[in-house]
C-alpha cells in the first residue's frame, strides 16, 4: 500500500504537471472503481485543477466549481503520467485522465480491485 511519503510524492509531482491544467476527458476502463455516481462524472470534463491535496492516503484533485475527485490507490494502485494524449497499459489500467498537459494513468496490479475513485460536488473541510 503507498504510504504516506508516497501520496505526498505523488501529490508534488501531480501539482507541477496539472495544478491550473484542463481536465479534458476521463476515461474509465473498469465500472467498479467509480465509487459514486451523482453528480455524473462527466460532469468534471472541461474544467480547471484548482488544487491538490491529501486526506488521509486518498489523493484529493480539487476542481472548479466545488467538485472533486478523491483517488484511493488502496494496496497495488499506482499512478502513471505520460506526455500527451498516452495508450492505456493492457489489463491493469482502471481510468485515464487526459488533461491539456498529458494523461493521468490510474492503474492497479492487484486482482482485487479495491482502488477507487470517488466523486462529488461539496466543500471538503
Amino acid at each position: 500500500m503507498p504510504e504516506l511519503p508516497d501520496i505526498v510524492v505523488y501529490i508534488e509531482n501531480l501539482e507541477s504537471r496539472i495544478q491550473g491544467s484542463t481536465l479534458e476527458r476521463i476515461r474509465l476502463l473498469n465500472p467498479f472503481i467509480l465509487r459514486t455516481a451523482i453528480p455524473p462524472i462527466s460532469s468534471a470534463e472541461g474544467r480547471k485543477v484548482l488544487s491538490l491535496r491529501r486526506l488521509g492516503k486518498r489523493i484529493v484533485i480539487e476542481l472548479e466549481g466545488d467538485l472533486f475527485l478523491v483517488l484511493h490507490l488502496m494496496v497495488a494502485g499506482r499512478l502513471r503520467w505520460f506526455e500527451g494524449k498516452a495508450r492505456l497499459p493492457g489489463k491493469i489500467a482502471l481510468a485515464a485522465f487526459d488533461f491539456d498537459s498529458g494523461t493521468l494513468i490510474f492503474t492497479e496490479a492487484g486482482t482485487k480491485r479495491r482502488a477507487s475513485i470517488i466523486w462529488f460536488g461539496a466543500k471538503l473541510r
